[in-house]
């Protein structure tokens, strides 16, 4: 689908400051055999709107659409062909925005060819230049797999808001993930013959210290907004997020991390794998003393995952200027009252010119919160959206 149409005269106005900055927006998106969704075209005003529709009908996979035009890739870690529409060979989302430093952006992907990506019409031939092109943070129930699940769940978050907030940790993660490609590859090719394989250790360590000074800055920088965030929402015993690695902060992190691996060779010649570095550090949740992933509740997860998603829009709003549009899929459905309300608040309050852009997805009319009531109503069914006649 061509995303070039102009915007609508209503929707031209521009995006609302925010702290001295802007917000993103969207003012028309178009998604084609995108999962259920076989084509649809919603403009958006630039409050947002709010969905309802029962389960399994296309809320989430609009949801995903958004954030695809920032990650190029799924927020749900699926795999490009499988998100698209059965029977098809290929999907397309495109999007006229505002607020953003492109006013069209689209993508392309199909089963048999490269993905293809276009901001403001031109085709581009990085693929990467489109990344961040609208900037979105959402907000899922999901989230709790942040905390119960493995390192890599958090490694990839924290991955993502530092790469599309810091050019810089962005091409020393690309530097450093073809690096270990590579030497895993030559680990796994010939068990006899390893001769080559210190040959990537020294772009393992320059582009591995770059993650790693970068990874403990973030924690430093934003750590105890999560504790204060945590207490705000309602938990009441002291929360806080640190940066798991066995190495430091300091100048000569290269040189440890290239001794690390020069005496771990051994070892990862038995196990095919590259055992040490900084894919395989993580992010950790402390409740009081204690790890928050063995001594939390279902409610303190919950609390957890949503401070580490405030701080992901805050880590934006800091280091960009640009208030990223917010994705609320059903996101106080395991909350009890009292942290639903809480949350609210912290959303409403996250600038000093509101929340900017927001598409909230809830099963049934009567869970549009409140403070949402004033969004346009849009429905789904079977993947087809309609813009409702009634507000609540």
């Amino acid at each position: 689908m061509n995303t070039a149409g102009p915007m609508e005269a209503t929707e031209g106005a521009t995006a609302k400051s925010v702290t001295g900055g802007r917000c993103a927006r969207i003012v028309r998106i178009s998604v084609t055999d995108f999962r259920n969704i076989g084509n649809a075209e919603l403009h958006l005003p630039a409050d947002g709107i709010a969905v309802v529709g029962d389960n399994g009908h296309g809320k989430t996979n609009l949801l995903e659409a958004i954030a695809y035009l920032q990650l190029l890739r799924s927020m749900r870690g699926a795999r490009d062909r499988d998100l698209v529409r059965f029977d098809c060979d290929a999907f397309h989302v495109g999007a006229d925005t505002d607020g953003t430093r492109v006013t069209r952006v689209g993508i392309g992907v199909a089963k048999t060819s490269a993905k293809r990506a276009t901001l403001d019409g031109v085709e581009q031939t990085r693929l990467g230049s489109a990344l961040g092109a609208v900037p979105s943070v959402c907000f899922s129930p999901a989230d709790v797999s942040l905390v119960t699940g493995g390192p890599s769940d958090r490694r990839r978050a924290l991955d993502i808001v530092l790469a599309l907030t810091d050019h810089a940790y962005l091409t020393a993660l690309r530097a450093y993930r073809a690096a270990l490609t590579r030497r895993n590859a030559t680990l796994r090719s010939s068990r006899q013959n390893h001769s080559s394989l210190h040959a990537w250790e020294p772009a393992l360590a320059q582009h591995g210290a770059k993650l790693v000074r970068a990874r403990h800055a973030w924690v430093a920088e934003f750590g105890h907004r999560f504790a204060a965030l945590a207490a705000a929402i309602g938990e009441p015993q002291p929360m806080a997020v640190t940066y798991e690695s066995a190495f430091g902060a300091h100048d000569d992190v290269a040189s440890e991390i290239a001794d690390a691996l020069a005496a771990s060779r051994d070892q990862d010649i038995r196990r095919g794998a590259t055992q040490c570095g900084p894919h395989r550090d993580d992010l950790r949740f402390v409740l009081g003393a204690r790890s928050l992933k063995v001594a939390g509740s279902a409610g303190q997860h919950r609390t957890a995952a949503i401070a580490l998603r405030l701080l992901e829009a805050g880590t934006f709003r800091t280091r960009t200027g640009v208030q990223p549009i917010v994705l609320l899929d059903d996101p106080f459905a395991e909350l009890d009252r009292r942290r639903a309300d809480r949350v609210l608040a912290l959303l409403q309050d996250t600038t000093a010119d509101g929340l900017g852009q927001v598409v909230l997805c809830v099963p049934r009319e009567d869970e549009v919160p409140r403070e949402f009531t004033r969004l346009e109503r849009w429905t789904v069914r079977d993947g087809e959206f309609a813009k409702s006649v009634s507000r609540g």
